[in-house]
């Protein structure tokens, strides 16, 4: 008996010294990721890290967030978790085709799906977070979105091709979610 004890105690100390911390360090509540203390690649502190993300994919299913937004958080805790500061991330997001529907208010969103837009509050966490969030206005007319049926700070762009040659030309790297 004593010796199943002793086996208990120390699965239970090796399962604690296994167990991985989940952190999110810029944007709360979204996007966790896990802490690697003993990584040999990380994020080189000194740069500032400039990133124009293309998403063009929609959730799978109208009551379900939109990873490709819920990616951009990820990237943004990645980084925050490799000690870089959020002041050293600009990260822009070009959100177009199918993908555009995430960002219409709850009242445009009801419309279409008769539910609230499940992607508000991720995408309120992103502004807050400092992130740019751009619709292809090419997308807005072919899906007939006025510019009043958009969350509030949206920027429409005039393409999503543009945002992302433009960006990539000043400089960002592209992600592709």
């Amino acid at each position: 008996m004593k010796k199943i004890g002793i086996l208990l105690v120390l699965a239970l100390v090796i399962g604690q010294i296994n167990a991985q911390k989940k952190v999110s360090p810029i944007v709360d509540g979204f996007g966790t990721v896990f802490l690697i203390t003993n990584a040999s690649v990380t994020p080189d502190l000194s740069l500032q890290y400039k990133i124009i993300a293309d998403i063009p994919t929609a959730a799978a299913r109208p009551d379900s967030i939109n990873t490709g937004l819920e990616a951009a958080i990820t990237l943004l805790n990645l980084h925050g978790a490799g000690g870089v500061p959020a002041s050293q991330i600009k990260l822009v997001l070009a959100v177009h085709k199918d993908a555009g529907v995430a960002l219409l208010n709850n009242e445009a969103y009801q419309e279409r799906f008769k539910i609230d837009n499940p992607n508000k509050s991720m995408i309120e966490a992103l502004q807050k977070a400092g992130v740019t969030i751009t619709i292809c206005g090419q997308t807005m007319q072919k899906r007939k979105f006025a510019p009043e049926a958009l969350l509030p700070g949206i920027q429409i762009a005039t393409s999503a091709m543009t945002t992302l040659t433009t960006y990539q030309l000043k400089g960002y790297a592209l992600m592709k979610f």
